[in-house]
């Protein structure tokens, strides 16, 4: 797959979970004031998983993702995130009042990407 057709997927996947970002801001926001985490993280998928508090769910009418809010410790325990790699992924989370962590689980494999806040 050529790197071109992944930007355009990643750009249209962007493009799909915009009306959620809001959705996705607060729930962050409220991991962080609560003091869960300072490192939240959205689950989005469209199988079954086990990870995380679900916030949207995935319908044949809409939306066409389920996101579940989760926390780089949560996905540290469940070995998702290697336990030796958890210092490195802290180094590039971006900062959470102006970014969403999100762990993307799609055709193109499971990937980590960070999107701008509305």
């Amino acid at each position: 797959m050529s790197d071109h057709s992944d930007r355009y997927k990643y750009h249209q996947l962007e493009e799909e979970l915009k009306p959620y970002t809001g959705l996705m801001g607060k729930a962050a926001d409220s991991i962080l004031d609560q003091d869960i985490s300072n490192y939240p993280i959205f689950v989005v998928h469209q199988h079954q998983v086990d990870i995380g508090i679900p916030l949207l769910v995935k319908k044949p009418e809409g939306p066409k993702w389920s996101i579940h809010a989760s926390t780089l410790e949560e996905l540290a325990t469940k070995n998702v995130i290697e336990m030796s790699r958890v210092d490195n992924f802290r180094k590039v989370y971006k900062d959470p009042r102006e970014h969403l962590c999100l762990f993307v689980l799609s055709e193109l494999g499971a990937n980590f990407i960070f999107v701008p806040r509305a």
